[in-house]
C-alpha cells in the first residue's frame, strides 16, 4: 500500500511539474503550443493515480513541509491526494486541455496570445493547489490564486470599460468571501493548535467557524446575494468563461464545503442555511436565465443555478453528490461555452440569440454539441448530468427537508428545461436571422478535437464517475415510482411546454420586442449597488459633516476662542475692582519685589 501511495504522489507531482515547465520560458513564440501539450501530458500522467485508486478502492497520500513555527501553532504547507483530488484533477486537466486547444483557434489573432495562455496555466495551477491542499494555509493560497487570476482574465480586454468594471466587480464580491475565510483562519489561529484539515475536522464546530466558511463559499460560488459578478464575468474572452465556470473558480466554494463537511454535518443550523441558500440561488438564477437574450449570459446563469443545486446537496448532507455534480457539470458547461464562442465568432460577434437561427445546416458539429450539452444540463436520462442531478433531486425527495426548498429546486429544474429548449430553438432551429454574408467555419481541427472530447465526456462521464464517487454501500432509496420519476416528468413537461411556446411566441423578429427594462435580470445590480452606494456615501457625508461642524469647527473655532480668552479676562476684571486697598496692596507687593531684586 505504501508503494501505491508513493506512486500516486509521484505521478501527481509529475503532472503538476509538467504544467509548471512551460512557465519557465514564457517568452517563447510557441508558448501557447507548449502550454497545450504540457496540460495534455499532465492529463495522461494524472490518469495513473486514478487507475490505482480504482483498483484499490481507497487511497490517501500526503506530504508536509514546515514553514513557520510559532510554538503553539505551526504553519506548514501540506498536500493531500485523496479520492476528491485524485478524481477531480484529471477532469480539470482534460477540460483545460480542450479549452486551451480551442483557444489556439479562438485567440490566434490576439498579439499577446502567449500572455493569455500563461494566465490560463497559472489559473489551473491555483485550482490544483486548492484541490490538493491538506491544510487551510495552502488552500487559502489556491483560493486567492484563482481569485486574482479570474480578475486578470475577466479584464483581459481591460480597455473596454465593461470588462474592467466586471473584473473589479468580481474582486469586490469575492472580498466578502475572503473576509469570511480570514475570519475562520483567525478563529482557528486563536482556538486551535493546527491548520491541518484532519485536526480541524475532529474539532467540535463553532457557529462562528461555520458561518465564515459558508460566507466564503457563497461569494466564491456566486450564491444568491453575491451572484451578480458571475454574469458580469462574461465580458472576458469565451475560453475564460469556459474555464471559470466549468472546473476552476466557481466550484472552489462548493469544494471548500465538501472538504469541511464533517464539521457542517454536526450542525443542523449550518446545513439548513446551505439548503435554503442553495434552493433560493438555483431558483433565482434559473428565473434570470429565462429572460436573457445574450447567449453567454444564459449559460452563465445556468452555471449559477447548478451551483445552487450543488449547495442544496451540501445542505442535504450528501457532499459526495455535490462533488459528483461538480465533475459531470465541468464537461457539458465547458462545451456549451465553447459552442457559444464558435457561434458568436461565426456570425460576426453577435451574441443576441434572437438574431441567430438555422445554424444546424451551417454549423452541424457545433449545434449538435450545443444540443448534447443542453440535454445533459437538463438531466436527460443516461447523459452525464442525469446521474448527478437526478441523484440530488431523489435525495431531496426522500429526506426530511424544508418543503419550500424542495419546491424551489423542482421549479428550477423545470426552468432549466425551458431555457435549454429556448437556447436550442433560437440557435439551431427555425430559419436564419443573420446577414447571409458570413464566414461559417468549424472545420479547424483545434475546434473539432476540443468539442469531440467534451461531447464524449458529456455523454459518458456520469456513468463512469458514478461508480467511483458514490459510496461502496450507499443508502438504498426506497420510494414510489412517481417520486423516482419526479425530476424526469417535470423536465419533460417543461420541455414540451417550452417547445410549444417557441412555436407560438418566440418566432417574432427582434424588432418587435419591447425595449422595456422591466424584465431585466440585472435589476439586482442596480438596486443593490445604488442602494449600498447611497447609504455609504450619505452616511459618510453625515458623519464628516457632524465631525467638521460640531466638533472641529465649533470646538476649535468659537468655543476654543471663548475658553482661551475667558480666563485672562476674568483675571483682568478681578484686578480692576475700584477698591483703594487692592491698588495699595499691588503697589506694595511690586515695590517689595523691585527692592528685593
Amino acid at each position: 500500500m505504501f508503494t501505491l501511495n508513493a506512486m500516486t504522489f509521484a505521478a501527481m507531482i509529475t503532472s503538476i511539474l509538467l504544467i509548471v515547465f512551460p512557465l519557465m520560458n514564457p517568452g517563447s513564440k510557441t508558448f501557447h503550443l507548449n502550454a497545450k501539450n504540457a496540460v495534455k501530458n499532465a492529463f495522461f500522467v494524472s490518469l495513473i493515480p486514478l487507475l490505482l485508486f480504482l483498483s484499490e478502492g481507497q487511497m490517501d497520500t500526503s506530504a508536509n513541509l514546515k514553514w513557520f513555527d510559532f510554538g503553539l501553532t505551526n504553519l506548514s504547507l501540506t498536500t493531500q491526494f485523496d479520492k476528491y483530488s485524485i478524481l477531480f484533477i484529471p477532469i480539470a486537466l482534460l477540460v483545460t486541455w480542450s479549452i486551451l486547444e480551442f483557444s489556439m483557434w479562438y485567440m490566434h489573432v490576439d498579439p499577446n496570445i502567449g500572455g493569455f495562455f500563461k494566465y490560463l496555466l497559472i489559473f489551473l495551477l491555483a485550482m490544483i493547489t486548492l484541490v490538493s491542499a491538506g491544510n487551510l494555509l495552502l488552500l487559502f493560497m489556491g483560493w486567492e490564486g484563482v481569485g486574482i487570476m479570474s480578475f486578470l482574465l475577466i479584464g483581459w480586454y481591460h480597455a473596454r470599460s465593461n470588462a474592467a468594471a466586471a473584473a473589479l466587480q468580481a474582486v469586490l464580491y469575492n472580498r466578502i468571501g475572503d473576509i469570511g475565510f480570514l475570519l475562520t483562519f483567525c478563529w482557528l489561529m486563536k482556538n486551535a493548535q493546527s491548520m491541518e484539515l484532519p485536526f480541524i475536522l475532529s474539532m467540535y464546530p463553532s457557529m462562528t467557524l461555520l458561518i465564515g466558511f459558508i460566507a466564503a463559499a457563497a461569494s466564491k460560488s456566486a450564491q444568491f446575494g453575491l451572484h451578480p459578478w458571475l454574469a458580469s464575468a462574461m465580458e472576458g474572452p469565451t475560453p475564460v468563461s469556459a474555464l471559470l465556470h466549468s472546473s476552476t473558480m466557481v466550484v472552489a466554494g462548493i469544494f471548500l464545503l465538501i472538504r469541511i463537511h464533517p464539521l457542517l454535518s454536526q450542525n443542523q443550523t449550518a446545513l439548513t442555511i446551505c439548503l435554503c441558500l442553495g434552493a433560493i440561488s438555483t431558483f433565482f438564477a434559473a428565473t434570470c436565465a429565462l429572460v436573457q437574450n445574450d447567449i453567454k449570459k444564459i449559460i452563465a446563469y445556468s452555471t449559477s443555478s447548478q451551483l445552487g443545486l450543488m449547495m442544496v446537496a451540501i445542505g442535504l448532507n450528501f457532499p459526495y453528490l455535490a462533488f459528483f455534480h461538480i465533475c459531470t457539470h465541468a464537461f457539458f458547461k465547458a462545451m456549451l461555452f465553447l459552442c457559444s464562442g464558435l457561434i458568436i465568432h461565426s456570425i460576426n460577434d453577435e451574441q443576441d440569440i434572437r438574431k441567430m437561427g438555422g445554424l444546424q445546416q451551417a454549423l452541424p458539429m457545433t449545434t449538435t454539441c450545443l444540443s448534447i450539452g443542453s440535454f445533459a444540463l437538463m438531466g436527460t436520462p443516461f447523459l452525464a448530468g442525469f446521474y448527478s442531478k437526478d441523484a440530488i433531486i431523489e435525495a431531496a425527495n426522500t429526506s426530511h427537508t424544508n418543503s419550500m426548498a424542495l419546491m424551489l429546486t423542482l421549479i428550477a429544474t423545470a426552468f432549466t428545461a425551458v431555457y435549454s429548449m429556448r437556447l436550442i430553438y433560437f440557435a439551431s432551429m427555425s430559419y436564419p436571422r443573420t446577414n447571409p454574408i458570413l464566414l461559417y467555419d468549424e472545420s479547424d481541427t483545434h475546434v473539432l478535437n476540443s468539442l469531440t472530447r467534451l461531447a464524449t465526456g458529456s455523454i459518458l462521464a456520469g456513468l463512469l464517475i458514478s461508480n467511483v464517487t458514490l459510496p461502496n454501500h450507499p443508502i438504498t432509496h426506497t420510494m414510489p415510482t412517481y417520486m423516482k420519476l419526479t425530476a424526469l416528468i417535470i423536465t419533460l413537461l417543461a420541455f414540451a411546454i417550452a417547445y410549444d411556446l417557441a412555436k407560438t411566441f418566440w418566432t417574432a423578429p427582434p424588432a418587435n420586442y419591447a425595449t422595456s427594462k422591466k424584465y431585466d435580470p440585472l435589476f439586482y445590480n442596480q438596486i443593490v449597488h445604488r442602494t449600498s452606494s447611497d447609504i455609504t456615501l450619505n452616511s459618510a457625508g453625515q458623519i464628516i459633516t457632524h465631525l467638521m461642524e460640531s466638533i472641529l469647527l465649533k470646538k476649535f473655532g468659537p468655543d476654543h476662542i471663548e475658553k482661551t480668552q475667558l480666563q485672562p479676562i476674568k483675571v483682568a476684571r478681578i484686578s480692576q475692582t475700584g477698591l483703594i486697598k487692592t491698588y495699595l496692596s499691588v503697589l506694595f507687593v511690586t515695590l517689595v519685589s523691585a527692592l528685593t531684586i
